[in-house]
């Protein structure tokens, strides 16, 4: 089955109550039993949900995965990954991702034992030699959000397996239409469901999607018993987001591609991080493991000064000031002082995430506004 095809039908049937054709908001906390312990699948909604039940199905064979469990959002998803280490096991983690990752990393999990470091996994010796006798998971983005770094995932699943380490890649920025981490090695696929996969700016929702059946078994246990659920309305409105996944991230990423060749060229910016160009470190990998190379991209300006950048922010008109990603309105960010704010500014620092570095979320618009948007917002600058 095609990727546009598993959109609309993977692991979804109409319902057999009614016929409905889209799955029904079953809206309830708990269900009828035959007698004590005897039920149709369905006991109590923590546990299962039959609308979250169709959405993980259609994600598990979006990522071509066997298995899928949603969460209340995108962090609840990895919160169950790391409990899946003990005290004293380590994470080894992308240098460069998502400030609210390094939080829960550093001062959720760190204070109960479970230790993690930052590591530029694009050298692949380096990763190597960084990982020690506790090291048992590698934590990876990629795209990497803010800097779009690329990681080679075949390459690094691989020494992963090869040192019996458990591999988790946030495939956020990605989607599964654009990557499968899964086919190239990795253990286990995120998504912060909030952003490509719901696709509207609606919804807050994550999910975690496994091929091995040991993985899935520990999981479902952990989304019981800690109960990070969604509600079934979440749920839904991610399976209507997901059904045309394919055409919002195309769309998107060919807008993408356009406004990163601009800005290159614009005599206000003094770098551009978007694989898809030539120019990019990581543009044969980006090449070689996705589809295209997305809709995420970020700039630094040549005055290099936060009030530059906060002069760029306060001038756009179609590009909204706003966290989060994904949707089919462009936005425009400040990791700095927004989705990064939670790391240390020596930290961000060291890895290239400046004060002056903006954040773009490209969406479906007509291209031409969003590029003389863009063009007026840099031009207030002196």
């Amino acid at each position: 089955m095609k990727f546009g095809t598993k959109v609309i039908h993977a692991g979804i049937e109409p319902d057999p109550g009614t016929g409905a054709v889209m799955t029904p908001i079953f809206q309830t906390s708990t269900y009828a039993q035959e007698e004590p312990g005897v039920h149709k699948g369905y006991a109590y909604a923590r546990t299962h949900n039959p609308t979250r039940s169709a959405l993980e199905s259609n994600l598990a064979a979006l990522e071509n995965g066997n298995a899928a469990c949603c969460f209340g959002s995108g962090l609840a998803a990895m919160d169950a990954v790391i409990r899946l280490l003990a005290p004293g096991e380590e994470v080894l983690a992308t240098e460069d991702l998502y400030g609210g990752s390094y939080r829960q990393l550093v001062r959720v999990h760190q204070p109960v034992g479970i230790q993690s470091r930052f590591v530029d996994m694009r050298d692949l010796d380096s990763l190597e030699a960084q990982i020690g006798p506790n090291t048992r998971m590698l934590w990876i983005e990629t795209p990497t959000n803010p800097l779009l770094g690329i990681i080679d995932l075949e390459a690094v699943c691989r020494l992963a397996r090869r040192k019996g380490i458990l591999t988790c890649v946030d495939n956020t920025f990605a989607s599964p239409y654009l990557q499968n981490p899964l086919d190239l090695g990795a253990d286990l696929v995120l998504h912060s469901a909030t952003k490509y996969l719901g696709g509207h700016s609606d919804v807050v929702h994550g999910a975690v999607i496994v091929k091995e059946e040991s993985l899935a078994e520990k999981l479902r246990f952990l989304q019981n018993a800690v109960g990070a659920i969604p509600g079934p309305q979440d749920c839904f409105l991610v399976l209507r987001g997901i059904k045309t996944l394919h055409i919002r991230v195309q769309r998107a990423c060919e807008n993408a591609a356009l406004l990163a060749d601009f800005l290159q060229n614009h005599e206000k910016v003094s770098r551009v991080n978007y694989p898809g160009l030539t120019t990019h470190p990581g543009h044969a990998i980006a090449q070689k493991q996705m589809r295209a190379f997305g809709a995420m991209l970020s700039f630094d300006l040549k005055a290099g000064t936060w009030e530059a950048a906060q002069t760029v922010l306060k001038s756009t008109r179609l590009f909204t000031l706003a966290e989060s990603l994904g949707g089919v309105e462009s936005l425009i960010g400040h990791p700095a002082s927004m989705t990064h704010a939670s790391i240390p500014r020596e930290e961000r620092i060291k890895i290239g995430l400046t004060d002056s570095l903006i954040r773009l979320s490209v969406g479906i618009e007509d291209v031409d506004d969003l590029r003389e948007d863009l063009d007026r917002a840099l031009n207030c600058l002196k």
